[in-house]
Parts: structure tokens; sequence; C-alpha cells
């Protein structure tokens, strides 16, 4: 069975009215996973790949034959522009299609097709909002080239310094500088902030939940009421390179054994700062890496969350600590990089409520849900107003080729998100 035939099996067409088509959110679904696709049914879309790219290409002629104004910034991103009755501020709306490695077919894209469907559906219905609507496609959320996320987002609003840049080298040893010319940009062009040439009154974005809770319910779409900050520690233990053979076990300098020592006892320390503190290491390199040598060094990423900035930062330093006494104990040095460090991001109160109003209309019970996860809103988030919803993740399992939402649930998405923008619309003339 395709991925197109399996999202269909069991769909409720009773859902596709109001110019929404399930079907057609289906065949792009489809469409964009065979994009980068592993045999395993999973994708590998890396930020800033050629994989990427042809995603976005491959969506942005979607965005031009239903209408809209195609442009793209000095950082790859991409943006379909509808515009409105009147002149005013505009609404925006989409989400990423970068993926981690081996990563599944919904994280993005459900938010970037969402957005389009709402513009499908205007067309269908020969409906013209008030005023202007924009569908982004943001480059890089994922952050998986260079261990930093967001850098689409954090481009468009101009979060990123030219000494940030530097830091920015992949794994095969490419810079930025190196790594931007695919889409025929510059450090110059990346630097230079889209938004400032925008009038934006809201920014709105759809994603899979990454959770349990909106299963738990029983709902299939949820209200996320903040944001967690992510901070990427970038840990280095140095030792003494040795003959695995030849060097007795007291005379080693072995940091694979600090690092094991290191990643065992973090699991200990969120809890000493908050209940919704999470720390994880997902991604270790070890050099030279032989089978029959004492390694020289072991490098790791350390992932870093809270719903509130204080304790997640306090969580920074407990595992500063730790790095540091791991090390002094066996005899190593030890070095870290914090690579990315974001703020949490609380969502506004009345724009929760508008949300929960529009899903009462539509029998859905309001279930409001703070991300763990980093997402774009966040960037965009701290100089402009954001509404985010989250779609029903089967098992909560995401960034795995097992990633799932049904068409249900992502067609009930686009039906809350349309309503929601058109309402914001009319407020906004009246």
């Amino acid at each position: 069975m395709t991925f197109y035939e399996e999202l269909l099996t069991g769909y409720n067409i009773d859902l596709n009215h109001s110019g929404v088509s399930g079907e057609r959110i289906a065949k792009r679904l489809d469409e964009i996973s065979r994009i980068g696709a592993e045999e395993n049914n999973g994708v590998t879309r890396i930020g800033y790949s050629r994989e990427e790219k042809r995603a976005k290409e491959l969506v942005a002629g979607w965005m031009k034959e239903v209408g809209l104004e195609v442009s793209m910034d000095g950082a790859g991103n991409v943006f379909g522009r509808l515009e409105g009755e009147n002149k005013g501020p505009a609404i925006l709306s989409g989400s990423h299609l970068d993926s981690v490695p081996k990563g599944g077919n919904f994280d993005g894209p459900l938010g970037v097709l969402a957005a389009l469907e709402v513009v499908e559906a205007w067309r269908q219905t020969g409906y013209t909002p008030p005023f202007p609507f924009e569908v982004v496609i943001f480059s890089d959320e994922e952050g998986s080239r260079f261990n930093a996320g967001m850098t689409g987002s954090e481009s468009f609003m101009g979060k990123m310094k030219s000494e940030d840049l530097d830091n920015l080298i992949d794994q095969e040893g490419n810079t930025f500088d190196e790594v931007i010319k695919i889409y025929d940009s510059s450090r110059e062009k990346f630097l230079n902030p889209s938004s400032k040439e925008k009038d934006i009154q809201l920014f709105v974005e759809v994603h899979i939940e990454q959770g349990k809770v909106l299963e738990k319910h029983n709902q299939p779409v949820g209200i996320v009421s903040g944001i967690a900050g992510p901070a990427w520690l970038e840990v280095t233990f140095e030792g003494q390179a040795g003959h695995a053979g030849n060097t007795s076990m007291e005379n080693r300098k072995d940091p694979v054994i600090a690092a094991g020592i290191f990643v065992s006892e973090i699991e200990a320390l969120p809890r000493k700062v908050s209940e919704m503190a999470v720390a994880t290491v997902g991604k270790l390199k070890v050099l030279p890496n032989g089978v029959n040598v004492i390694a020289q060094e072991v490098n790791l990423m350390v992932d870093i969350r809270d719903i509130r900035e204080e304790t997640r930062d306090r969580l920074i330093e407990l595992i500063y600590q730790k790095a540091e006494e791991v090390a002094d104990k066996r005899g190593i040095e030890v070095t870290w990089n914090l690579n990315t460090k974001i703020r949490p991001l609380p969502i506004e109160k009345n724009l929760q409520e508008k949300l929960a109003n529009v899903m009462d209309e539509m029998n859905i019970e309001p279930i409001y849900i703070p991300s763990g996860a980093g997402h774009d809103s966040m960037i965009v988030g701290e100089e402009i107003p954001v509404a985010m919803l989250f779609a029903r993740s089967r098992d909560g399992i995401s960034h795995n080729p097992k990633e799932w939402t049904s068409l249900d649930d992502c067609v009930l998405s686009v039906h809350v998100l349309k309503k929601f923008v058109e309402k914001e619309m009319i407020e906004k003339a009246d």
C-alpha cells in the first residue's frame, strides 16, 4: 500500500467541505514524502540540502498554480502571497519542509500544506480574504545541518549576526557561506531580515503534536499554550589516544568513559529544576573511532529544554558543572559551546481563546498543550503575535518513520485554521 493509499484508508469523506479536499492534502503529502525517501518509509531532507530545495520548489509550483505571488529571501525561506480586498497587515501561516535524518512525513509539511489548503479552499469557493494572506516555508527548522536549528526563521526576523554564522560548519566541513550558495545567496543576503519588508499582524502555525495529550483526550486538534525554549550544548571530552592492547587500564585517559558517565548522570538533573525540564543526548562522535584504539576525543550534543527560561538556564548550569566534575575525576579536558539558546514563548491568552471558540463551533473540545519542542513560531513570536495548533500524533511518535497523523485529523486542523484566519481578518476589517 502506498503512503497516499494509507492516508485515504478510513478517511471520512464528509470532511471534504468548504473547499477543503482531503484527497488533495493526501496527494501532496505523498509527493513531498518521495523527496529524500528512505527504504524504511522515513525521509531525510536536511536543511539547505538539495532535497529540501526540491521540496520547496515542488510546493512553490503549487503556490503558483493557485495564484499566489511567490518569492524567496536570502535564507531560502519561500513565501506565497495572496492579496486581500484591502491593503493592510497580512496573516502568515506555514512551517518547514526539512527533516531530521530518517525522520517522518508530517513534521513540518502538514503546516505548510494546511496553510496552502486554506488558499485552495478560498479559490474553490470564490472567497477573497479582507486582508493579505501569505503561506511561508521556513528553511532549516530542524537544525540537522549545523547543530543549530531554526536558522531560516532567525534570518527572517533578523536574529542572527555575522559572527553566529562563523560557527556554522556541517559534518562534511562545509562552512555556512559554502552551503548557502545552493540558494544563490550569500552571508549578506542571509543577514538581511525579510520580515522588515512585510506588514504582519499574525503568524499561525499548524504542527503535529509530537506527544500523547490529544490521543489521551481523544481529540483531533489542540491549542498550544506555550513553547519550550531549546538550548543546544556542544560538549567535547578530550583524553589521550592509545593502543587498546598495550595501554594498561590504570594509565588510560579515556574520553569515552567520561562521556558515558556524563550522559548517564544527566538523566537525574532536569527534575532538580522543574517538572517540565528535559535534557537529551542524541548525538555523539568518537575520534578516531577505531575498534582497537583508545579514543582521543568524544564530541556530543545535549538538547536542553523547559517552558520557563529561568529553570532552563539553571539546568544548563547544572550540566556545565556535571561535565567539569566528570572531566576532573577522570583527569581529562572538557570544553563546551552553547550553539543554540532560544527563549521560551508563551502564547497570548486572547489568541488561545479565539482558537477555542472556533473549536467549540466545530464540536471539538479545546485542549491546551505546552510544546516541549521548539518551532519557528517561537522565533517569529518574539516580535509578532503567534498562534499555534497541534494535530494529534499516533502514539506520540515523531522524528521517526512511524510518525503518523490521520488524514481526518490533518483535514480538521485545516478547517480550524481556515475558520480562525477568516474570523481574525473579519475582526480586523471591522
